[in-house]
């Protein structure tokens, strides 16, 4: 059961591993883009490719969905990026119970955004959890984990696509576990080191230059590619612009701000709190990103122009 692509890389491995899959359950074909065209799930092109079966569920546990489920016979429920909460009845179906790829090492960050919240935080090490599936969210035994370091300025979309391979040695160490009828309870979690990663608001990616540089460079790479690490820019002209900045790094040469925080200073750095940053990509509403330079010179932009949220 799954439909994000971060299912894609597990659900190409398992086709080709001596598991054979009963069936794929994935979110409906929705609208999308502005021409809001139908477009199935990433899974659900990916198992199409590859001729499984396929299964579009707008809800998992209607008595008719379940009904097929149960028809299928298997041992084992997989879940991956599903965005449908399962209920106990389907839970307790079969014989092996439900399992989930969750993208953090649990108990940190349960819910819907692990990544982009593990990056805001500036943690050092991120990585795959399997765990069983339990009522409360993301709580259950843990079965499996494969941990990786975040690496320096790496954002959510970039970190999103490592972990989806990561995974997969992740889910295969969870699987093995099931070998010869086994049916491993896993090991409890901690709920006192649980921390929480809620569902993203576009809101969450505007920037307060009033915090250390190193927190600013976390909640762009965090934000990107969506909401989007959004602030408004004032320059000579006193119009106010929207703008997200897609890229960042901080400012190597010595000396504190003495300007208010989202200033840019004589070298167009914007002022931090204890720092500076060098702005290399920014995307203007309405039009494509494009590097500092060409932002710079398209705006006559100059010390004392600035950002603010």
């Amino acid at each position: 059961m799954a439909s994000g692509a971060f299912a894609v890389p597990t659900l190409r491995w398992l086709n080709e591993s001596a598991h054979e899959i009963a069936l794929v359950v994935t979110q409906p074909a929705r609208g999308s883009g502005r021409g809001r065209k139908i477009t199935p799930t990433p899974v659900a092109e990916m198992a199409n490719e590859l001729g499984m079966p396929v299964l579009e569920a707008e809800n998992v546990n209607t008595p008719e969905m379940l009904e097929r489920l149960k028809s299928c016979d298997a041992r084992l429920g997989l879940v991956i990026a599903f965005g449908q909460k399962l209920g106990n009845e389907l839970l307790e179906m079969m014989p092996g119970g439900c399992i989930n790829l969750h993208a953090s090492l649990l108990p940190k960050y349960r819910g819907a955004a692990p990544i982009n919240w593990a990056i805001v935080a500036g943690e050092e090490k991120t990585g795959c959890t399997v765990f069983r599936i339990v009522e409360r969210m993301d709580a259950g035994p843990s079965l499996s984990s494969k941990w990786t370091y975040i690496k320096p300025e790496e954002t959510t979309g970039q970190l999103h696509d490592r972990l989806a391979g990561i995974g997969v040695d992740a889910v295969d160490s969870a699987l093995k576990l099931f070998d010869d009828g086994q049916n491993p309870e896993g090991e409890a979690q901690d709920d006192a080191l649980a921390t929480k990663a809620p569902k993203l608001k576009k809101d969450d990616g505007l920037i307060s230059f009033d915090r250390p540089v190193f927190e600013v460079l976390n909640h762009i790479c965090g934000m990107t590619p969506w909401p989007g690490a959004r602030a408004t820019f004032r320059g000579s002209a006193e119009q106010d612009e929207v703008v997200t900045i897609v890229s960042a790094r901080p400012c190597e040469l010595p000396g504190k701000p003495t300007d208010a925080p989202g200033v840019l200073d004589g070298r167009l750095y914007v002022a931090a709190a204890d720092g500076f940053i060098e702005i290399l990509e920014i995307k203007p509403a309405g039009s494509r990103a494009m590097n500092w330079p060409a932002f710079v010179n398209g705006r006559h932009v100059k010390a004392g122009d600035g950002f603010s949220r």
